[in-house]
């Protein structure tokens, strides 16, 4: 029964060692997550303050920043020293902890984004 949905996915091979599940090559030979394209967007950095599904906690989100993956982030590493705080990239998004947006647009502002503020 080729094809079937639920084929198991080799993650492990004693001649290769770890393989990467998407393009099934070794690890060490694997370019999946490296060359990803710039995010499309239209330009605009949005930064929004979100509470809903992170039981309670204020996380500010910065989308549609028009750089790629790994200049991503790097910004978002720069942010989170600048906001004195931890934070991700998720997806696109940078989530910044807590409620850090007047910082967050003061700074991409001065970094030459256009930047607006988004939601409530």
């Amino acid at each position: 029964m080729a094809g079937r949905r639920n084929d198991p996915v080799m993650v492990f091979s004693t001649e290769r060692g770890l393989v990467c599940p998407k393009c099934r090559l070794p690890t060490s030979a694997c370019r999946c997550g490296k060359e990803e394209p710039a995010l499309a967007g239209d330009g605009i950095a949005r930064v929004r303050r979100e509470t809903k599904g992170r039981r309670g906690k204020t996380v500010t989100t910065v989308s549609g920043v028009p750089l790629g993956v790994e200049a991503l982030r790097n910004l978002a590493s720069e942010l989170k020293h600048r906001c004195g705080t931890g934070g991700t990239v998720k997806g696109g998004v940078i989530e910044i902890q807590g409620d850090h947006r007047e910082t967050i647009v003061a700074e991409l502002s001065r970094r030459g984004f256009t930047v607006k503020l988004a939601g409530g």
